[in-house]
């Protein structure tokens, strides 16, 4: 079930004129009912007037992850980041439906918690490209690095690394800068855990610090993962609030190291797979 939506009024919402609507300032993050689960497509606030750029946030329950859709108005161009093996059907028959020419399923690190859709999207999706960072050592089509554009359409992510919950972690900033996706780098009141492939609380510490908190302080900022029902966050509200991330290095590194986390439950099937595109035996 998508939502109580129709696949009609979606389709409305996205490819047609959206009104933008003056609201009162609301506090960030963003929430949904924590007790719903929301395995439906989330419109994604149109707060800077992106009414060519619809962006859908989609969400898989049993990883907690966050997939995002996002598509050129006019020519339906669209990128696809951090897709989920559990929930291709879904995604597939959404892209197909809305009549979207999606280009690239992006991954933005070496996932452990959940098998990428990315291989077998590319099944089902004529002429879609996988991409992922040169330094996750995964297969893709596309090889990532520093600076590099995705585009779809007049749009465009920039591709920036952000090293440190793994070695191939990439935020992917919005042309324009007024939003980015930060993958597992940075999450809302918190970021990746640093403790296995290739994690460096260090590294993490200095990404965040000197690429994603450069961006303008309204940009907003949306992970790859909640597990308290938060949808969105912005760049100043993380430097102000976020309790890991106000401390200093010392301070962070401390706190990284003591977090005593239990590893993820697929982590041995995730990351061999991922490194495959999602694609098994």
């Amino acid at each position: 079930v998508l939502s109580q939506l129709s696949i009609y009024s979606i389709l409305i919402i996205m490819l047609h004129t959206l009104q933008r609507t003056d609201h009162p300032a609301h506090p960030f993050p963003h929430t949904h009912k924590a007790s719903e689960p929301v395995n439906f497509p989330f419109i994604l606030d149109d707060s800077h007037g992106h009414i060519d750029t619809p962006t859908i946030q989609l969400f898989e329950s049993e990883s907690s992850t966050y997939t995002y859709l996002l598509a050129d108005k006019n020519t339906k161009e669209a990128v696809i980041i951090d897709p989920v093996k559990e929930t291709l059907d879904r995604d597939v028959k959404f892209v197909k439906e809305l009549g979207l020419n999606l280009k690239i399923a992006v991954n933005t690190h070496c996932h452990a918690d959940h098998v990428t859709g990315t291989g077998l999207m590319k099944k089902q999706i004529q002429g879609l490209k996988s991409a992922i960072s040169k330094h996750s050592g995964a297969s893709a089509d596309i090889q990532l690095s520093e600076g590099d554009n995705i585009t779809f359409g007049k749009h465009c992510l920039i591709v920036r690394e952000t090293p440190g919950h793994t070695d191939g972690c990439i935020t992917l900033v919005l042309g324009d800068k007024s939003m980015a996706f930060t993958g597992d780098a940075l999450l809302i009141r918190g970021c990746g855990r640093t403790d296995f492939q290739q994690g460096s609380a260090e590294r993490l510490y200095k990404s965040i610090h000197e690429v994603v908190f450069k961006l303008p302080e309204d940009c907003l900022l949306y992970p790859a993962h909640d597990y308290k029902g938060q949808t969105v966050t912005t760049v100043g509200e993380e430097r102000k609030y976020n309790p890991r991330l106000t401390k200093n290095l010392e301070e962070f590194v401390k706190i990284m190291d003591n977090l005593n986390l239990p590893k993820p439950k697929k982590i041995d099937i995730a990351v061999p797979a991922n490194l495959l595109c999602g694609l098994q035996d």
